[in-house]
C-alpha cells in the first residue's frame, strides 16, 4: 500500500503572510524521505495554496508526482506541458473550502471524454476521484481512467454505512479492472479499516498530515501514518 502527501496546506501556510516560507517542496522532500511513495499537488484556478512553479518544481523530485486538477482546458494545457506521472481530476467550485464530494462522471462523460484523451496522449496516468457508487465506476471505466480514487469524506465523518459502501466499491472497481485509490478526511483515528481494503493500492492524505506536522514535525507525522496502514494489511 502506497501514501501519497498532498503538500497544499503548506503552501496555503505561506500565502496567509505572503512569504517565501514554509516551501512545499521542501515538505515533499521531508514526506519522502520519511515513508511518502509520492507527493500530491492541488493546483486550483484561483491559486489558493499551490502555484505554478510549485508544481514545476515538485515536478523535478525523483518521486511520482500526483497532479490534482480541475477538468478544464487551462489545466489540461499545463499538465501537458508539465506531463506529471499522474493527473486526478476532482470538482472545483471557487467558493468552496474543500473538495466537497465525487466527480460528476456520469453526467460529464461527453465533456470529460477529450480532455481525458489528451492527458493519456501526453503519458499522463489519468486518475477521476469519484464518489463510491457502481454508477461512477462503471462511467470511469467507460471514459478509459485506469485509476479512480475513492472520496472518503462521508466515511471520514461518521456517516452509516460508508466503510461498507467503500468496501463494495473498491472491489467492484477492481472488477472492472480500475486501479483503487482513496483520500479525504483520514486520519490516524480512521485509516486503518479504509487500509484493510484490500483492493485498495493507495492513500492520498493531506490536511491532516499537515496539521500534525505543527505538533509532532512532518517527518514524524507520514511515518507514523504509513506504519498505521501497513499495519492495517498484516
Amino acid at each position: 500500500m502506497r501514501l501519497g502527501v498532498n503538500v497544499d496546506h503548506i503552501a496555503t501556510l505561506r500565502n496567509a503572510r505572503g512569504e517565501a516560507y514554509p516551501d512545499p517542496v521542501e515538505g515533499a522532500k521531508i514526506a519522502l524521505q520519511a515513508g511518502a511513495d509520492g507527493i500530491t499537488a492541488h493546483l486550483r484556478e484561483d491559486r489558493r495554496h499551490i502555484r505554478d512553479q510549485d508544481l514545476q518544481r515538485l515536478r523535478q523530485l525523483p518521486a511520482p508526482l500526483n497532479f490534482e486538477m480541475a477538468a478544464t482546458d487551462e489545466m489540461v494545457e499545463l499538465a501537458t506541458t508539465l506531463r506529471p506521472h499522474a493527473c486526478c481530476l476532482v470538482p472545483e467550485r471557487r467558493e468552496e473550502l474543500t473538495t466537497e464530494g465525487g466527480l460528476d462522471v456520469v453526467g460529464g462523460l461527453a465533456k470529460l471524454q477529450p480532455k481525458i484523451d489528451r492527458l493519456k496522449e501526453a503519458g499522463i496516468r489519468v486518475s477521476l476521484f469519484i464518489d463510491p457508487t457502481p454508477q461512477a465506476l462503471e462511467a470511469a471505466q467507460k471514459l478509459g481512467a485506469p485509476v479512480v480514487e475513492l472520496h472518503t469524506g462521508a466515511y471520514a465523518g461518521n456517516h452509516p454505512g460508508e466503510l461498507k459502501r467503500l468496501a463494495h466499491a473498491a472491489a467492484l472497481g477492481r472488477d472492472l479492472g480500475l486501479e483503487i485509490h482513496a483520500g479525504h478526511g483520514l486520519t490516524y483515528e480512521n485509516v486503518q479499516p479504509i487500509a484493510a481494503i484490500p483492493e485498495i493500492a493507495e492513500l492520498n492524505i493531506g490536511h491532516f498530515l499537515i496539521s500534525q506536522a505543527l505538533f509532532v514535525g512532518l517527518g514524524p507525522a507520514v511515518t507514523r501514518m504509513k506504519d498505521l496502514m501497513l499495519s492495517a494489511r498484516s
